[in-house]
């Protein structure tokens, strides 16, 4: 069996109670980040066995890790925070598994933009969640996005925020109204909202900008 299990993304306390009896339960914990997932494991007095599984060793490890799920391990994965297999790693392993006839159970639990798109008073009827945007061909992306007629939610880190909303912007127009999440759930937790135009000249007067954002672009113009 393999487990896949979110992990809070910022207070500790966000974290179920099947969570913690799964990861206390298994033979061994597959980790992102060993630091990051200490702290959590620690605060909860998780001893288990712990083992790295990232982007950079996933494809070598994986035969290995598919082996000891048959010899009857039950395994359980988790990423610095939320749920594994969203803009995290985790699919390959999850694809190897499905191939393998191992059964695979995810529990639900924390994920940045579902908070962030209820928070952010933009329409949740429909929406299309893009993740980070790809290094290549950026902008055909913002282009293609500017013409959905759903909500779109993008994930940006601090030093790429000012050159997305400029790129928004172009394909968008400087009036669509969005909501910029900062920190979902952490101690600098921050929500603003209003037209590009107005957010960028918002992030262009902070001198240093940090933390990790969740985009929410609305689906349409309104009108003035």
């Amino acid at each position: 069996m393999l487990y896949i299990v979110p992990t809070p993304i910022g207070n500790l306390e966000d974290f179920t109670f099947r969570s913690l009896r799964i990861l206390k339960e298994v033979d061994l914990i597959l980790v992102e980040n060993y630091k990051v997932s200490k702290k959590l494991l620690d605060f909860y007095y998780i001893r288990n066995n712990i083992n790295k599984y990232h982007i950079y060793n996933e494809h070598k490890i994986i035969p290995s890790l598919i082996k000891k799920i048959k010899e009857g391990k039950k395994l359980a994965l988790i990423s610095n925070a939320g749920t594994p297999s969203i803009s995290d790693p985790g699919f390959l392993l999850i694809r190897s598994c499905i191939k393998a006839s191992i059964s695979i159970e995810c529990l639900p639990g924390p994920t940045a933009f579902v908070p962030a798109l209820v928070s952010s008073g933009i329409s949740t009827n429909e929406f299309v969640f893009i993740g980070f945007l790809p290094k290549k061909k950026r902008k055909t992306k913002l282009e293609n996005l500017s013409k959905e007629n759903r909500t779109v939610v993008l994930y940006e880190s601090p030093h790429r925020l000012l050159q997305t909303l400029n790129d928004i912007k172009y394909f968008f127009g400087s009036k669509r109204n969005i909501a910029i999440c900062k920190e979902i759930s952490k101690y600098f937790q921050n929500i603003s909202r209003g037209n590009i135009e107005k957010m960028i000249t918002y992030y262009k007067n902070i001198k240093k900008i940090l933390g990790e954002y969740t985009i929410i672009i609305e689906k349409i113009l309104k009108k003035n």
